[in-house]
């Protein structure tokens, strides 16, 4: 905690971390109560450390207040899996507790996790356990602490992907809590491993308070910016040459989120600081952590983010404080390009000799509908898979992993078998759109998101074929608040809600991500959106250069006022 922070400032989440031996709090004592659905007011803000948080159905909450009952209260537990990677087995064990514990669907998050939503709290602790014995977990899925660490999955990768991943691994593993409360909680004590008194209390990264908020790492492998990489705390860009990983490039300082009316709030782009050697590259991420965690805003949550930490003690100290805890300042950075920060779709064979298809997964709901049965088919291919996997991507699809060429016409079978491939043939806009969850479960939301961005990309997609270019990606992002969960400030077109059926419309980003879109109008309704778009799109379809896309566009046509525009 930096010296000018006194205690009696401190927010009240840092007091109720301070005092919760180490994320323990009374969590136990709340999940036993049964008079009520949900936690003790404290323990709701220390489970989040734990992969969980609370929600309620938005929906049935007024009918409920009229009956004189409390919210309908549930949980969503969020779960790592560190570099988008699981195994069949882990795909069954995720599968089979959405259908006993929670919802009918699967949810693939924007940052490489499953989320199983409508958990209520008698179920809890058992299917955090279950989690557990498939050897992926829950803790630092979310809190103030370094989260699921992401890697990109894109099969042309796969020469140094493994090496890549392997570091994510050991980043992972190094910032991950150290506080046996996890297990105490869910686990039971006695399956970590040694005996309990040699367990680890004391947090040697963290300290008592954790981080000042969240913090998240990710990976990227040029040219492929699948992972966002600008958008996060930490960001890690893979550095090839001669076909051997030398290292990365670092970014530090990006954030997407931000909060309607308080200027003091944005969302950034990372900033590039220097290229690190692989064996370092655990190290660096330690010691940016630990100047977030002696730097950071422990007073006001809404700027506490190291996005916010950098830009108040400015670049020039951030390096030469990093230069001091490592001991030697980073390398220059090396040259890098992205070309897109999108997925690449079917099937392609890996440099491994495997072979890898990206589906495309509407919103990342793993669901059956009339149309099509997803969720069974993945189910039956995960049951027959033998050494392949599964890779979720940072836009919410998933890729069939490292299938052998004899495997390859048995997933091929199951994929028609249950309707999948056929409904693979959809829009460009489609398949380079992200929504997050929004109504009914999350608290936060003003507007709809998942449920609601298919269709208006239906509508856009009609103005794109009247115009001639119906199959022309553009990156499209939906989110129901301002915080940012669906990246929507890096979509060529991004939606934010204001309130129910109501929008802000953001235009200008860069296809592969390293640019930010900026505010063009608020609180569109759907009609006030489509009459706004339909002449843009026009306009882009008599006057753009070849293969210029869409955000590139409208910068250099200065239809925005992007800072990028002005000459």
């Amino acid at each position: 905690m930096s010296n000018n922070q006194h205690k009696s400032k401190l927010s009240e989440v840092e007091h109720i971390k301070e005092k919760s031996n180490y994320l323990e709090g009374t969590i136990q004592d709340s999940v036993r109560d049964e008079t009520t659905g949900n936690l003790y007011a404290e323990d709701q803000q220390l489970i989040k450390f734990h992969g969980s948080y609370v929600q309620y159905d938005r929906e049935v909450e007024k009918e409920r207040k009229a009956q004189k009952l409390e919210p309908l209260y549930s949980f969503m537990i969020r779960v790592r899996v560190p570099g988008g990677i699981a195994t069949p087995e882990q795909w069954q064990v995720i599968d089979d507790l959405a259908t006993k514990y929670g919802m009918p669907t699967l949810k693939l998050t924007t940052r490489q996790a499953f989320e199983l939503h409508n958990i209520f709290k008698h179920n809890l602790r058992q299917t955090i356990k279950e989690i557990n014995e498939s050897a992926l977990s829950s803790i630092a899925a979310c809190g103030d602490v370094n989260r699921n660490v992401m890697n990109s999955v894109n099969p042309y990768t796969s020469a140094i992907h493994d090496e890549v991943q392997a570091v994510a691994l050991k980043v992972t593993e190094h910032l991950t809590p150290r506080t046996t409360a996890y297990y105490k909680i869910w686990v039971n004590e006695e399956q970590v491993v040694g005996a309990k008194e040699e367990a680890p209390v004391e947090e040697p990264i963290y300290g008592k308070t954790y981080l000042p908020r969240k913090f998240k790492i990710t990976f990227a492998i040029p040219p492929y910016n699948d992972t966002d990489v600008f958008a996060h705390d930490v960001g890690l860009i893979a550095i090839e040459e001669n076909k051997k990983l030398v290292g990365f490039n670092v970014t530090v300082g990006g954030g997407m989120g931000m909060t309607f009316g308080d200027d003091a709030t944005y969302p950034r782009l990372g900033t590039l600081i220097g290229f690190t050697p692989v064996d370092q590259v655990t190290d660096v991420c330690e010691k940016i952590v630990t100047i977030q965690r002696d730097y950071g805003n422990r007073e006001n949550r809404k700027v506490a983010r190291l996005k916010y930490t950098l830009d108040r003690l400015g670049l020039a100290f951030f390096k030469e404080e990093l230069t001091k805890r490592l001991q030697q300042p980073l390398e220059p950075a090396r040259p890098f390009h992205f070309s897109t920060n999108g997925d690449s779709y079917g099937w392609i064979k890996g440099a491994n000799g495997r072979w890898f298809n990206t589906l495309y997964i509407e919103g990342g709901r793993v669901k059956d509908t009339e149309q099509w049965q997803l969720r069974k088919g993945l189910r039956a291919i995960a049951d027959m898979l033998d050494g392949g996997d599964f890779r979720l991507t940072a836009n919410q699809n998933v890729v069939i992993g490292n299938v052998s060429e004899a495997q390859k016409p048995e997933v091929e079978k199951l994929l028609e078998e249950y309707g999948i491939s056929r409904h693979q043939q959809v829009s460009a806009l489609h398949q380079h759109s992200i929504a997050c969850v929004a109504l009914n479960l999350c608290p936060l939301a003003n507007a709809e998101a998942e449920r609601y961005l298919p269709s208006l990309i239906d509508k856009i997609h009609v103005l794109l074929d009247r115009n001639g270019i119906g199959e022309e990606p553009i990156t499209i992002r939906m989110t129901g608040c301002p915080n940012g969960c669906g990246r929507p400030y890096l979509g060529e077109i991004g939606f934010v809600g204001r309130a129910p059926g109501k929008y802000n419309l953001y235009l200008g980003a860069s296809f592969n991500g390293d640019r930010l879109n900026v505010l063009h109008r608020e609180a569109l309704d759907e009609n006030e959106i489509l009459q706004t778009l339909e002449p843009l799109i026009a306009l882009y379809s008599q006057e753009k250069e070849k293969a210029e896309h869409f955000g590139d566009f409208m910068v250099r046509k200065q239809i925005i006022k992007h800072p990028a525009a002005v000459q």
